[in-house]
C-alpha cells in the first residue's frame, strides 16, 4: 500500500502532465481536505518531491487567497542536453543533486529506471569512500562517464 506522500505526489504529476502549459496552482487548504491530511504535509511533499533539482519550480503566495504554483521545466535536447549536464555536474558534485539530476532524467525518460537506480548506487557516498573535497570530484567524473555511455545510445 502506498503512503499518503505518494499518493499525493501521483496526484499533482497527473495534473501537470494533462495542464497544456505545465503548470498548476493550488490551494494548500483545499488539497489537504481533498486527502484527509494535515497542510503540513502538503508542504512537506511539495518541499521533497518537486524541487530544483527534479526538474520543478515552486512558488507560493502565503495569505487567505494564497496558493502554491508548481511548474515543470524541460530538460535541453540533443547538444544543449550535454551542455546542460557539464555545468550541472561541474567539476564536483553533492550527492544531493547527482540524485536529483538523476531523478529528473529519469522522469523525462532518457535513463531507465534500472539505470536511475545502478547510478544512484554507483555516486552514493557508501560506495565512495573517500573524503571530501574528492568524493564529490569523483561522484562527477562517474556521472559524466556514465550519462556519456548510457546517453549516446
Amino acid at each position: 500500500m502506498r503512503n499518503i506522500s505518494d499518493i499525493i505526489e501521483q496526484y499533482l504529476k497527473n495534473i501537470l502532465h494533462e495542464s497544456p502549459e505545465g503548470t498548476v496552482e493550488i490551494q494548500r487548504n483545499d488539497l489537504a481536505d481533498q486527502f484527509s491530511c494535515v497542510p503540513s504535509q502538503i508542504n512537506y511533499v511539495i518541499s521533497t518531491r518537486f524541487t530544483l533539482e527534479k526538474g520543478y519550480v515552486v512558488e507560493s503566495k502565503r495569505g487567505g487567497g494564497g496558493y502554491i504554483r508548481i511548474q515543470r521545466f524541460e530538460l535541453p535536447q540533443n547538444v544543449a542536453l550535454y551542455a546542460h549536464l557539464n555545468s550541472t555536474i561541474g567539476k564536483d558534485i553533492d550527492q544531493n543533486s547527482a540524485e536529483g539530476l538523476i531523478y529528473q532524467l529519469e522522469e523525462a525518460r532518457f535513463l531507465t529506471k534500472r539505470e536511475a537506480c545502478l547510478m544512484r548506487a554507483a555516486v552514493s557516498r557508501e560506495c565512495l569512500t573517500v573524503n571530501l573535497p574528492y568524493r564529490d570530484e569523483i561522484r562527477a567524473k562517474l556521472m559524466k562517464a556514465m550519462l556519456i555511455s548510457l546517453l549516446g545510445k
